[in-house]
């Protein structure tokens, strides 16, 4: 009964939120990696821009 009211309530993000959960590790390894990527990235870019005294 609960499952028919998660269904319900949830619509297409149930299907959604199945295909998370069977590949949890792949995704946030990709999520982190980008996360990481950017933080390196935009170090590099400031210290391109900075002046050398």
């Amino acid at each position: 009964m609960m499952d028919t009211f998660l269904d319900f309530m949830l619509g297409p993000m149930r299907s959604i939120g199945n295909f998370y959960f069977e590949n949890q590790l792949i995704l946030n390894a990709l999520i982190v990696g980008i996360a990481l990527y950017k933080i390196v990235s935009s170090k590099k870019k400031k210290a391109k821009n900075e002046p050398v005294s």
